[in-house]
């Protein structure tokens, strides 16, 4: 499936979900899904993949498993960040009121399907 499809089901899926990105680890946006600033998304997209690779640096001096999700909250948006491979992580900016646990259950069964078509 591709990852657009994939990603548009992700956000229908998630009530209050603005944009969903599959980026690589340097934050480069590979697909991407919009109903939000296509800049702005991107943008969001190049910054936690920076901010994700610091993570798992600490995570690493750390000897901690490998980092599962991060949930970023601000005033108006929840940021998910989860990574799909060592390479590659999917985001999703929702509304700040979005239900958080089904946005990350949204979250990690597309993660599943990522890899599937990443392999």
């Amino acid at each position: 499936m591709p990852f657009k499809q994939l990603l548009d089901e992700l956000i229908d899926s998630v009530p209050g979900a603005s944009g969903a990105i599959i980026a690589d680890w340097e934050g480069e946006a590979v697909d991407h899904v919009a109903r939000m600033d296509d800049f702005e998304l991107r943008v969001i997209g190049a910054h936690k993949g920076i901010l994700l690779g610091n993570l798992r640096q600490v995570m690493s001096r750390l000897q901690e498993d490998h980092l599962q999700e991060v949930v970023i909250a601000t005033s108006n948006a929840q940021v998910l960040i989860l990574p799909v491979t060592q390479d590659y992580f999917l985001l999703l900016v929702t509304q700040r009121d979005a239900v958080l646990g089904r946005a990350l259950y949204a979250s990690r069964c597309c993660v599943e399907e990522l890899k599937k078509e990443i392999a």
